[in-house]
This record gives structure tokens, C-alpha cells and sequence, in this order.
């Protein structure tokens, strides 16, 4: 790591530090909030870490939230261009990031894409996996799911994605975008600080193109023959309205691993941690505070 600064927070986690660290590939914002077991929560593609915000902040009270922002299209800082932004890359990045903070073992949270990176983190690295959570995300052939599939056939195409970037100016079709994602509206600043970056920097557009490059369910079908042997607590938090995850790949999910639960969250799409972040802390909340087996 070169250098860590801090800077303040820009509406997601008010009155937290924003943090910048510098990896091997390129540097990464991220917040660092309250303390004891660590918790790492990772997002999905077009948002960043302030998708947890309204899970953080109690949860924050008890846990040690460490929330980076990864180079999914909602960052404000471009990666280096020879960056590896691969899932095995962006797994990478997770790991420098955990021991740049001294952090050996952690609960994994994870949604959308990000639940995609969980599930190869934890196939990379069991050793550092206390716990795993995923909600709404992609899992087994479903790496990208059906919804997304044009998103990663236009990354072959020049130009395409910097089109939806610019088109993403618009306070109309950023609504219209997310609106798959998200039952209920999500409020225009905070959507704005989602997708401002990706609809006027062209490294970020091309840092964009480089992950959806590389999306693959070779990585989540390879990572899925490893869950049998993880017998740490699992928590699969689902929403079953989700049109985008189906509750088919849940109930997959749970069968998969040796001691897994699965909850559903109603009234919500894929981002639970914005229609429901009421219900979600909750789970979380009472997962957490659940005794370990005695073997790990």
C-alpha cells in the first residue's frame, strides 16, 4: 500500500470518514466503521459501497463494517489500466485490501455481483471465511443472469457501453435502469452518486468494460464444487419478487452448503439493503450474534 488518506464522506455514510488505499492494481475508497468482528460487505456492478449504508450504520454498533468501493462502474476513481479486473482479480483486490488492514478472518456479505465475488473469495481463501451471507446475486450457470446477459455482449462491442454511460446523465433513464433492481424509487442523490463517475469518466466506463469483459459462470460453477467442504455458518437472505435472481438459485444454494439457511425478504427486488434495510439488519443482526460451531 502507498498511501491511505481520508476524505469526507460524500452523503452515503454521513459523518464517517471516506477512506482511499492504494493496492497493486490501482487505489480503492472505502469506509471503516465501528469495531470488533470485522464484517466485509461487498457489492454489485453501477453501485458502490454506499449500497449498505442503512445496513451499516446500526449494525456498526456491535461489528467492525469495512465496506470498499471495487471497480464495478459505480467508483469515483479509475483503476490502473493494466488492472486485473477479472473475479479472480477483483477477488485479489478484496484479499490486498483485508491484509493491508491486518484483517485475517471475516463474515463475507455479499450482493448481486458482489455475491458472485463471495463465493470465489471463499473457494480462494476458506481459511479467511468466518461467515457467509448472500443475498439476491449470481450463482452457478446464472454468472451473469439472463437480465444482464445484454450488458455483457455490449462490453464486446466498442462504444456501447460508453453510450449507457452518457445515456445515464439522464435523471429519467438512470430511474428506468435500476428500476429491476430496486422495487421502490431510490432517491435521486443517492443514485447519482451511483452512476455520476461512470456517466463522465471514461476510465471508469473503461474499467466498467474491462469487469463485464469478464464475466463468466465458469468462476461460480468452479466455486460452487467447493461449498460442500465450508462448514461455517451460512445465511442466504433472498428476495423471492427479485425478477432478475431467481428463488430457484437460493434453494440451490442452501443445498449446497453443510450448515445454510435461507430467509426470504418480501416487498423487495435484488438490492435488499435498499427496499428492505430494516428486515435485512435484522437477519444479519441475529446471524451474527449466533454462537460458532465449536470447530472453527
Amino acid at each position: 500500500m502507498d498511501y491511505t488518506e481520508t476524505k469526507p464522506a460524500q452523503g452515503a455514510f454521513e459523518g464517517q470518514q471516506l477512506h482511499e488505499m492504494r493496492l497493486s492494481d490501482g487505489p480503492i475508497q472505502y469506509y471503516d466503521v465501528g469495531s470488533g468482528e470485522p464484517i466485509l460487505f461487498v457489492h454489485g456492478a453501477f453501485v458502490n459501497g454506499g449500497l449498505w449504508r442503512n445496513v451499516c450504520k446500526p449494525l456498526s454498533r456491535d461489528f467492525r463494517c469495512l465496506v470498499p468501493t471495487l471497480p464495478l462502474g459505480g467508483h469515483q476513481i479509475a483503476m490502473d489500466p493494466d488492472a486485473d479486473l477479472t473475479p479472480k482479480g477483483l477477488v485479489g483486490l478484496l484479499t490486498e485490501f483485508l491484509d493491508e488492514l491486518g484483517v485475517d478472518r471475516v463474515t463475507l456479505v455479499g450482493n448481486d455481483t458482489g455475491g458472485a465475488l463471495c463465493q470465489v473469495f471463499l473457494a480462494e481463501h476458506p481459511d479467511r471465511v468466518e461467515r457467509l451471507v448472500l443475498t439476491n446475486c449470481d450463482a452457478f450457470d446464472n454468472f451473469p443472469p439472463l437480465a444482464a446477459r445484454p450488458f455483457t455482449l455490449a462490453a464486446r462491442i466498442p462504444g456501447l457501453v460508453e453510450l449507457f454511460a452518457f445515456a445515464l446523465r439522464s435523471d429519467r433513464i438512470r430511474r428506468l435502469a435500476f428500476k429491476i433492481l430496486a422495487k421502490h424509487p431510490i432517491h435521486p442523490q443517492t443514485l447519482s452518486t451511483y452512476v455520476e463517475s461512470l456517466s463522465n469518466n471514461t476510465d471508469v466506463q473503461r474499467d466498467l468494460r474491462k469487469v463485464l469483459l469478464g464475466v463468466s459462470s465458469r468462476y461460480t460453477t468452479e466455486a460452487a464444487k467447493t461449498f460442500s467442504a465450508f462448514d461455517g455458518p451460512v445465511l442466504i437472505v433472498w428476495a423471492p419478487e427479485d425478477p432478475v435472481f431467481p428463488l430457484e438459485d437460493a434453494e440451490k444454494l442452501v443445498e449446497s452448503f453443510p450448515n445454510a439457511q435461507l430467509r426470504q425478504v418480501q416487498n423487495s427486488y435484488a438490492f435488499i439493503a435498499e427496499d428492505q434495510p430494516e428486515r435485512l439488519t435484522k437477519l444479519l443482526s441475529e446471524f451474527l450474534e449466533a454462537p460458532l460451531p465449536t470447530s472453527s
